[in-house]
C-alpha cells in the first residue's frame, strides 16, 4: 500500500464512519492535535536518560501513546452519527484515566511539594513533556465542543484533562531523578543587564 492515496487532495478526509469531512472540520483538528501531542510525548520518551529508574516511566509513556491513538480513533467515530458497531470498538472507557491517577500518586509522594509557578524547562525530556502538557491542553480544548454536541464520550475529555496533569507531575518527576532544578516563576521579573 502507497503511503499517498490521493483521496485528500481536494481538502477531504474520512471518519471512521467513512463520511468525508473538510481537514478543518473541528473533529479534524482536534485528532490533529492529539496527534500532535502524541508526537511531543514521542520526543520526550527519545530525550529520557537511560537509567534503569526511567525504564517503568519509558513504558508508562509508550501506554500513554497507545491510549492517544485510542482517543483519535473515538473521536474519528462521531457518536451521533455512527453505528453502535463502530462505537463499540473505539470505546474509550474509564480505565487508562484511573492509571494515570495511580502514576500521578507514585510521582509525587516522591517530589518535594510546589509551592509557586514553575517555568517549563529543565532536563530536554521534562522540557518536551512540558511540551506535550500544553499541547495536550489545547486539544481537551478542541475536543469540549466535540464532547458537548455528545460525538464522544466523556472518558476522553477526562483523560486529557488528567493526563494533562500526569504530563505535567512527570516533567516534575524527570528534572527531579535527572538532578536539574526547576526556575521558579518571579513575578514581574526584571532583566539584571
Amino acid at each position: 500500500m502507497k503511503i499517498y492515496t490521493k483521496t485528500g487532495d481536494k481538502g477531504e478526509t474520512s471518519l471512521y464512519t467513512g463520511q468525508r469531512v473538510q481537514k478543518s472540520d473541528p473533529i479534524i483538528d482536534a485528532i490533529g492535535t492529539v496527534d500532535e501531542c502524541n508526537s511531543a510525548v514521542g520526543l520526550s520518551i527519545s530525550l529520557l536518560p537511560s537509567s534503569p529508574q526511567c525504564q517503568i516511566h519509558r513504558k508508562h509513556l509508550e501506554t500513554v501513546q497507545h491510549a492517544l491513538f485510542d482517543i483519535g480513533a473515538a473521536l474519528a467515530t462521531p457518536r451521533t452519527r455512527a453505528p453502535t458497531s463502530k462505537i463499540d470498538r473505539t470505546r474509550f472507557d474509564h480505565h487508562a484515566t484511573e492509571m494515570l491517577e495511580k502514576w500521578i500518586d507514585a510521582m509525587e509522594a516522591e517530589l518535594p511539594p510546589l509551592k509557586t509557578f514553575i517555568l517549563p524547562g529543565g532536563h530536554p525530556s521534562g522540557s518536551a513533556l512540558h511540551l506535550a502538557r500544553s499541547i495536550c491542553r489545547r486539544a481537551e480544548r478542541l475536543v469540549l465542543p466535540i464532547n458537548l454536541h455528545e460525538d464522544v464520550s466523556d472518558h476522553v475529555l477526562i483523560y486529557l484533562n488528567r493526563l494533562s496533569d500526569y504530563l505535567f507531575v512527570m516533567s516534575r518527576y524527570i528534572n527531579h531523578i535527572a538532578n536539574c532544578p526547576e526556575t521558579l516563576w518571579e513575578h514581574n521579573k526584571k532583566s539584571e543587564e
